[in-house]
């Protein structure tokens, strides 16, 4: 798989301002993407997320305790999958951006690192197998004023630029259910555009589950365009809240 160099992304650093992630990107310390969304989710789903933790608050799993190989301490259920798939995923995305930097090498796996090896060799095989070249990984993105992230990767996908992200899930998903996924992507298909003065239209989520199921879920024309429409919604939402008005976008 080609490098192409095409674009330059800048450098930045993520830093936590009151709890929540920013980028020092542009002269710039612009809230990421995904504390945008997770600041403007409805309330339905705020609801939901607290009911499940509710459920598992008194649920707790046994695992071993680094500072006793002997021993075992507790953590509650709802800390655990969260944690578990937090770094589950970290190793998938390790994973990936190595075979793309060392041009489709792939380290052996340990035994701690084999189940996101597996998921991996599922998103190469399925996803990135019609991937021709790629522009950049973990490339930053920001709208000037607006908001900053990190893409996976910007690539060639089946003949057309794109924005793709890997996606490790406990179980497969209904479409239904990725909307801020679409959302993340959009606001990174308008980052590049405004930048670069590119026309990307297309994005890709590369998705695979624990159990190995690969899904891939495309989103482009009249599709993609609604989800940046309603990504800005969100960003106006998001400043409305920490009362700062009158920003300007194209």
């Amino acid at each position: 798989m080609k490098h192409n160099k095409k674009f330059i992304y800048p450098k930045s650093q993520r830093e936590i301002i009151n709890g929540k992630r920013h980028y020092d990107v542009g002269k710039e310390k612009l809230p990421s993407v995904t504390t945008i969304l997770s600041a403007t989710q409805s309330a339905e789903k705020t609801a939901s997320l607290d009911a499940w933790r509710f459920r598992l608050k008194d649920s707790f799993i046994k695992i071993p305790d680094d500072t006793d190989p002997s021993g075992f301490t507790l953590i509650n259920e709802a800390e655990y999958i969260t944690k578990e798939a937090g770094d589950r995923g970290t190793a998938m995305h390790t994973i990936l951006e190595d075979y793309m930097d060392r041009e489709g090498q792939l380290n052996t796996p340990t035994e701690e690192t084999r189940l996101p090896h597996n998921m991996a060799i599922q998103i190469i095989q399925n996803g990135l197998s019609n991937v021709t070249e790629y522009y950049g990984l973990e490339a930053t993105l920001y709208y000037p004023g607006l908001y900053a992230g990190a893409t996976d990767v910007v690539a060639v996908h089946k003949g057309q630029d794109a924005i793709i992200d890997f996606k490790q899930t406990n179980k497969p998903k209904k479409r239904e259910w990725i909307e801020d996924y679409c959302l993340q992507l959009a606001a990174y298909t308008m980052a590049h555009n405004f930048i670069y003065r590119t026309s990307i239209s297309k994005a890709v989520i590369m998705m695979c589950s624990k159990d190995n199921y690969y899904q891939e879920f495309i989103i482009e024309g009249k599709e993609l365009q609604t989800y940046q429409h309603n990504f800005l919604r969100k960003v106006d939402q998001y400043y409305g809240q920490h009362k700062k008005v009158g920003v300007e976008r194209e």
